[in-house]
């Protein structure tokens, strides 16, 4: 089966993490990749599981060895996704899912045109408020903050392949398993294979 390099982006409180575990629960052959980023873990991350987290002299250090697919600054932090972990995982016929920001997201498009791009969208702006305010991690200057930064996201969702309303989590995996499915099984008719362009392993 061949491989398939899926980019998810969307603004922050959309509901990615819920929609992406329940495409994996679903997709055996599917897995996330893990971001590099210069920001402290959360108490409840774990190196290696949720992100790599790297000082920002070796963040500047991988950027400079051309070792990301993309990179992009957000709150203040520097994330990145490493070009070897996701062409191993590819070369394997794995199905690699990118949670990345809109701007990360361009940069896949430049570099892997053929890559499946999708963008998740909130039903109004009115439920993306209460979904990041319920989460009761950030005051109300944040929040607004957030919705501000999410106005300009939703601007570009155009320019992806497909755009899926998260309104009910259990619909939205489904609509996303469906373009993973349809997307691999058209690369299959035209035997075409991932394939990332060139670049340092830079680890």
């Amino acid at each position: 089966m061949s491989g398939l390099l899926v980019v998810v982006a969307g603004p922050s409180g959309v509901g990615k993490g819920t929609v992406l575990g329940g495409v994996m629960d679903v997709l055996d052959e599917a897995e996330k990749s893990v971001s590099a980023t210069t920001r402290e873990p959360r108490p409840d991350e774990r190196e290696g599981v949720h992100y790599h987290f790297v000082e920002p002299d070796e963040f500047a250090r991988l950027v400079a060895a051309d070792a990301f697919l993309e990179h992009a600054q957000f709150a203040g932090h520097w994330y990145g996704t490493l070009r070897t972990a996701v062409a191993e995982r590819l070369a394997r016929g794995r199905v690699v899912i990118l949670e990345i920001e809109v701007q990360g997201a361009a940069q896949v498009a430049e570099r892997v045109p053929e890559a499946l791009r999708i963008f998740l969208a909130p039903p109004d702006m009115d439920e993306l408020r209460r979904r990041l305010a319920a989460r009761g991690t950030e005051d109300d200057a944040q929040v607004e903050a957030r919705l501000d930064r999410a106005r300009v996201e939703l601007a570009a969702a155009d320019s992806f392949d497909h755009v899926v309303v998260n309104d009910q989590p259990d619909r939205a995996v489904a609509e996303v398993v469906e373009l993973i499915e349809r997307a691999r099984r058209d690369r299959i008719s035209r035997g075409a294979s991932a394939r990332l362009p060139e670049g340092s392993s830079g680890r």
